[in-house]
């Protein structure tokens, strides 16, 4: 092997390790993106009203995941993945008591595992895109559904108040 094909293969062999070393897989954040608690809000909120769409990821009509990708990547953060199950396994995990606006709440609706993702705004409220109703804010503690499937909390920014 000539020296030129050595000095070439190690070049490429750095490179690619360099690469895989700089790769975001891994992280415990979406994005490093930042954005305060009232952009979130805003953004967040000028969706009200916007009809439940079972795979809709636009301003047509939403599901659940589809909405939080749209109002994140709205914020700057276009890594989350395309399902609520699959938004779980990213971010920092969060006990309800320690909950800020822009944190993923999560919920099992179909008795199978998380099948259901909201953002938490504050106050004890959620908005998210529910079926028959569209994009809502409801309250996380609600006794007659939404309080006995609540799941759990994933943080995916840091989000600073204003």
């Amino acid at each position: 092997m000539s020296y030129n094909n050595i000095l070439r293969n190690t070049l490429l062999t750095f490179l690619a390790a360099l690469a895989i070393f700089l790769s975001p897989i891994g992280n415990d954040k979406a994005s490093a993106a930042d954005f305060t608690s009232s952009d979130f809000k805003s953004t967040a909120q000028k969706y009200l009203g916007v009809p439940y769409a079972y795979g809709g990821t636009t301003s047509r009509g939403f599901d659940c995941s589809g909405y939080v990708r749209a109002v994140f990547s709205d914020l700057g953060i276009t890594t989350l993945p395309r399902t609520s199950a699959s938004m779980y396994s990213v971010g920092t995990e969060v006990s309800k008591n320690d909950l800020i606006p822009g944190d993923l709440v999560f919920f099992n609706t179909s008795g199978s595992g998380i099948s259901h993702v909201g953002v938490y705004l504050g106050g004890g409220k959620f908005i998210h895109s529910q079926t028959n109703i569209g994009v809502s804010v409801t309250d996380i503690n609600d006794k007659w559904y939404w309080g006995n499937r609540y799941v759990g909390a994933k943080r995916v920014a840091n989000v600073s108040f204003e």
